[in-house]
């Protein structure tokens, strides 16, 4: 499944001709170009590695790498799984056509950092009492086990900690509207990550199924 990677540049709303607005997430897609080709008999698996954009510094592995396909260092590298067979070519440009308008997609990226946080921010527990004798126990998350049996805190325990800065995927996002010229897609809704930072593109898998 051929995706693209792209980078979030904000978001704004457009006007249908009913009047009503539509939420969108605007997200530039930079020439996308393959890297690496994957096949079953080195790899076990068929994948096509791709790159974007342009990095500075990088070091001489990463130059030889980029080297076999032609190509200048990139931002970084994504990997597709492909299960169809189709030709692909070291070198060759992925663009905007494999999407088309009113498409729903999925998008994965790096969630914003919220650093650490308490049980009320991060899992949405209820606060205790304001008055009626509590007086320091306002966002305090309360009892985190039993007694002497089990005499422990079971894994996975929602309490506080680190918040945010995760990969996240967004399913079933409607593309509406492609600008070609300008390289933008414009998505219906949020999409995970801070502004500038690279996100992955993807055909929805469960759209047909739900």
């Amino acid at each position: 499944m051929i995706g693209l990677v792209g980078k979030k540049i904000g978001m704004s709303r457009v006007f249908k001709k009913n009047g009503f607005s539509i939420p969108i997430s605007i997200v530039e897609i930079k020439n996308n170009y393959i890297t690496q080709i994957k096949n079953i008999k080195k790899n076990n698996y068929f994948t096509i590695q791709i790159t974007t954009g342009y990095k500075k510094k990088y070091n001489k592995s990463e130059k030889g790498h980029f080297k076999k396909s032609g190509l200048i260092p990139g931002e970084g590298l994504w990997e597709f799984r492909v299960f169809k067979k189709k030709k692909f070519n070291l070198g060759e440009k992925i663009d905007l056509n494999i999407f088309s308008e009113n498409q729903f997609i999925d998008i994965t990226g790096i969630s914003k950092g919220k650093g650490f946080s308490g049980t009320v921010k991060r899992w949405n527990f209820n606060t205790q009492d304001s008055t009626h004798g509590n007086s320091l126990s306002h966002r305090v998350p309360g009892s985190i086990g039993q007694n002497q049996t089990p005499g422990k805190v079971f894994k996975g325990k929602k309490m506080a900690g680190h918040l945010g800065n995760q990969r996240v995927t967004v399913q079933n996002l409607k593309i509406i509207k492609i600008d070609i010229i300008k390289k933008l897609l414009l998505i219906k809704g949020s999409i995970p990550g801070s502004i500038g930072k690279n996100i992955i593109i993807k055909p929805a898998i469960k759209k047909n199924g739900v």
